[in-house]
């Protein structure tokens, strides 16, 4: 049988299709390509046995597509990635991300569920929670999401126990921190366009490519920058292969944060980059962005004990230091 990961092109979903790799899986990518790389699927060809990996270009909200995919190549399980993840698109275009995030995802659900297959790892978010009333956060913490980006999220896990009751598809939520890093053995990195996360952009600032704002340094945190949990992208996949082995030996449904547990400030990150840059990165403050919040962590001792999980890669140098050597390599990305 055969695992479809929409978005698998794209920067968690690429790494994720690597780790089912290793794990002898066969894999099917679901992806249109409006984010996600066709080098990242070339790269992942290089180390697929012969008939391991097949990628399909359509959307998630092709339902056609999706379940003739799924009858094709055998598809019993899925991992949904695709999706628009921006904070700060989502509150300018609301209506685009409801449109791709939820309509397009209950596509996706309907082909599946179509097509017979009865598990499904959610890409969720911690921007599900809203503000924080207490950090850590555990998965108890009210949903109160304050973006549009949260919400089309939470409308997608709300819908989940429904489909479970009705038509059997039983489903893991993984709720991210802070995705960072970049594949250790240099396969595979971070190629967004435009790149919104931190660490590139304080990389791209180092090598002189980009300018990297601040935004707020006044915030009631020790060096008065917001605090984050920096997890590393193959920790993420980790956890969602953990996630689908759960459910292939009758686990339950559920719904799990995925952090390090430990937060970083944004100075912190930039004084990363410098160390394994071995040169400053310059930088401007800005005035705050509306909904940051200070600071957000996890609470990760659900997942530890119901998956066995833990980060291997938690040391924020060390995540610096993956992605610093994906941009060495690639420095205009995946080229594509």
């Amino acid at each position: 049988m055969a695992v479809l990961v929409t978005g698998g092109a794209g920067y968690i979903g690429s790494h994720s299709v690597k780790a089912l790799l290793k794990a002898g899986r066969r894999v099917v990518v679901l992806d249109d390509f409006s984010a996600g790389h066709r080098g990242a699927c070339a790269a992942l060809q290089t180390i697929a046995a012969p008939g391991q990996l097949t990628v399909v270009e359509a959307g998630i909200g092709d339902t056609a597509t999706v379940e003739a995919t799924c009858r094709e190549h055998g598809v019993d399980a899925a991992m949904h990635f695709a999706a628009w993840l921006s904070v700060g698109d989502s509150v300018s275009d609301p209506a685009g991300y409801y449109r791709n995030n939820v309509v397009g995802s209950l596509g996706l659900l309907d082909g599946l569920r179509r097509a017979g297959v009865t598990r499904l790892i959610f890409s969720s978010t911690c921007a599900t929670y809203g503000e924080p009333q207490q950090v850590p956060i555990d998965e108890t913490h009210p949903q109160r999401p304050i973006n549009s980006y949260g919400e089309t999220k939470l409308a997608v896990e709300r819908a989940l126990p429904h489909f479970e009751t009705a038509y059997g598809l039983k489903s893991i939520a993984l709720r991210y921190f802070n995705a960072a890093g970049a594949d250790p053995d240099g396969l595979l990195g971070e190629d967004h366009d435009p790149e919104i996360h931190i660490i590139p952009r304080a990389i791209f600032a180092a090598r002189g490519t980009d300018s990297l704002k601040v935004f707020g340094d006044d915030y009631p945190t020790p060096d008065g920058t917001c605090l984050r949990d920096y997890i590393h992208v193959t920790d993420l996949a980790d956890a969602h292969v953990r996630a689908l082995e759960s459910l292939e030996q009758g686990g339950a449904s559920a719904r799990f944060n995925v952090g390090t547990g430990t937060p970083h400030s944004v100075k912190e990150v930039i004084d990363a980059v410098a160390r394994v840059a071995g040169r400053p990165v310059p930088f401007t403050v800005a005035p705050r962005r509306a909904g940051d919040p200070s600071t957000l962590y996890a609470a990760n001792g659900a997942i530890r004990a119901a998956l066995g999980w833990t980060p291997r890669h938690a040391d924020l140098d060390a995540i610096v230091g993956t992605a610093w050597r994906w941009f060495d390599a690639h420095p205009d990305g995946y080229g594509d």
